[in-house]
């Protein structure tokens, strides 16, 4: 399976955002605020011409962290029949590349309860305890550190 990733605009993450993160809610629930910004970068994972991945890069910082620029991972999310196969870590490495050409700055993300142990194997970790963000579940504040 050959895997390229894309810079996409803000209006592709929708469909795969619903069908792997809000599946039974309203498409509205996909937009996220900062999609449309003009230093938003949202990438795309592609098998062949099919998305089958996205993660965004926001501007944002989170008050728990002293860094002055600071860059927030959202919206990462495979669909169901391709996942499996590294496309997560191929999205959350060309997500770092892409920061990392800019500045260096720190990275951080909400992460579902359920995908922490993925984001350990790329060596972040959670910072304080489990929140819920309603409607959606249980996450973990999570960062690498520097």
């Amino acid at each position: 399976m050959e895997i390229h990733i894309e810079k996409i605009n803000a209006a592709a993450t929708y469909p795969i955002r619903h069908t792997t993160l809000r599946k039974g809610k309203p498409l509205s629930t996909c937009f996220f605020d900062g999609d449309v910004d003009p230093q938003t970068i949202h990438l795309g994972a592609f098998v062949g011409d099919q998305l089958v991945g996205v993660v965004s890069i926001y501007d944002n910082p989170a008050p728990q962290f002293p860094e002055k620029i600071q860059k927030q991972l959202r919206g990462m999310a495979v669909l169901e029949a391709f996942q499996g196969n590294g496309i997560g870590k191929l999205l959350l490495t060309a997500a770092e590349k892409e920061i990392e050409k800019r500045e260096k700055v720190r990275i951080w993300f909400n992460a579902r309860t359920a995908a922490v142990p993925f984001y350990e194997k790329a060596l972040y970790q959670c910072v304080g305890d489990a929140f819920t963000i309603p409607e959606v579940g249980e996450h973990y504040l999570m960062t690498k550190p520097s």
